[in-house]
Parts: structure tokens; sequence; C-alpha cells
């Protein structure tokens, strides 16, 4: 079994916000990196990932015999998503903030109104204020983070990170 399915890559420049800038699949058959366009598409590969593994052929144009769109290196973060995650509701969209630190994502869903919901509890809010979106569920929107994978860290947030100082603050030395 095929240990990566899904990516969300995050450049990694020092004071930047931290946010998706590359969507990724990985073929099951031959395991290379494919971009995938939009978000929206991304979603719908994820969502489904589990009962349809993504496959090089699902791109126009593309096989297996094509080189990679992206190598696993450290040259950005990588984050791992979790497969199954619903597709966000039409008219919302999911967003993902690497922390300062690195040590995790944390997600959000804007909603069409532009106001940003935190938690389950936000969205049960947002939906019973807006019968109008009476066919939208609070069980459509998942909060679960991507997993960062350690190795596509830069090397001076882990030093930071280790020395022992607050997470999020470099040192003198580092800066």
């Amino acid at each position: 079994m095929q240990k990566l399915h899904m990516s969300i890559l995050c450049r990694n420049p020092r004071g930047a916000v931290r946010s998706v800038d590359t969507y990724a699949a990985q073929c099951e058959t031959c395991s290379k990196w494919r971009v995938i366009e939009t978000q929206e598409e991304y979603e719908e590969i994820r969502s489904k990932i589990l009962e349809n593994p993504f496959a090089c052929d699902r791109k126009p144009g593309v096989s297996c015999e094509d080189p990679a769109d992206l190598e696993y290196n450290a040259s950005r973060t990588w984050v791992i998503d979790r497969p199954g995650i619903p597709k966000t509701p039409v008219g919302f969209k999911r967003s993902l903030v690497l922390r300062r630190d690195f040590s995790k994502m944390d997600a959000y869903y804007i909603t069409p109104t532009g106001k940003k919901l935190r938690t389950k509890n936000e969205i049960a809010a947002f939906l019973e204020a807006n019968p109008k979106y009476k066919d939208v569920s609070v069980e459509d929107f998942n909060f679960t983070s991507p997993k960062v994978m350690e190795d596509t860290i830069p090397e001076d947030v882990k030093k930071v990170n280790a020395s022992g100082n607050r997470k999020g603050k470099a040192s003198k030395d580092s800066a």
C-alpha cells in the first residue's frame, strides 16, 4: 500500500503567512506527484481517495511515463492531508495556515459572507442563523489538520524549536 496519497505544499519563508500554495496528489501506480490545479479539484480527489485512488491518467494528457510535476524534498514544507475529509460545501472555503513554529496547521472555514469559523460550534451557530444554508450540515465540515512532514521543516526552525526557546520565537543567534 502506498504511504502518501495526498499532499498540500506550503512555501516556508520566515515571517510570511504560511498557507497552501500548491495542491498535489501522488499516483497510486508510479508514486509520482502530480499538481492539482484547484483547491476544489483537490478536495474532490481527497474526499474520494479511498474508493477511487489517484492515478496519473486522471490528468488529461498525462501518464505514468511522464516526469513527475513535483519532487518531494525540503525546498518547501510539505504537509500530508488525511484521506476522506469531505469536500467543502459550495460557497464556503476551507483554509489552512501553518503555525509559526511549524508544529501543525490550523484549519478553519470562511463562510460565503466572509466570516472565519474555527469550530463545529461556530459552524452550527452560523448555519442556524442563516436558514438559506439549510441543506448544509455540520458534518460537512472537518477541522482535521494535515500532518507536517518534519523532514521538510526548514533547518533554522528546527534549531530554534530544539534550543528550548519558546516555539515560534527565533533566538538572537538564529535571527
